[in-house]
Formats: C-alpha cells, structure tokens, sequence
C-alpha cells in the first residue's frame, strides 16, 4: 500500500472533501479547488492535454452533491453546477493536496 491509499475519506460536509491516507497525513479539499482541476476530457482535451475549463470560472462557494467511489482507486464527484464526469484517482488528489 502507497501513501496515496486512503484510510478515511469523510465527505459529509458539501463544501469539501477530507481524506485521510494510509501514511497518517491529512487532506482537506474544498470542493471548488477539485472541479477547478477537474481532469475530464470536457475540462482538459485529450489531444493536447491542455486545459480548456477555465479554473477563475468556478465559484468560491460551490458545493458537492454526492461523491462515490470508482473501483479501488477513485473517486467521482457530482458538482452542484452540474458536472459530474470527472474521475479523480487516489494518485491523482494526493498530487494535488493543496496543503503541500
């Protein structure tokens, strides 16, 4: 098991998502930092690998209206703007733990 397993992952409060990983470090994400980088192929193109979803448009305040999770290395985020295609690997959020 990596450090980018998680232990916990808490999702009751819709302003954010907690994980907790395997090697004891905490992560708290607010929601609208995850769909800023939302990595889908609406918000990053999958020939350039540029991102075509501009991040300044999501609002500060944006919340989750469900989180479930994909398989055994992920987690997919329904957004109350209404998107809902991104799939965010375990790998991939602890690369983008905003605390580091």
């Amino acid at each position: 098991m990596t450090s980018s397993q998680p232990r916990v992952i808490v999702k009751s409060d819709p302003a954010r998502l907690t994980i907790e990983w395997l090697d004891g470090h905490k992560t708290v994400y607010a929601i609208a930092q995850l769909r800023a980088v939302c990595p889908c192929a609406r918000c990053v193109s999958e020939t350039t690998g540029q991102r075509v979803h501009d991040p300044r448009s999501v609002p500060a305040d944006l919340t989750h209206q469900g989180v479930r999770l994909v398989g055994n290395y992920a987690v997919s985020i329904v957004f109350a703007d209404g998107h809902d295609t991104g799939i965010y690997s375990y790998a991939f959020l602890r690369d983008n733990d905003p605390g580091s």
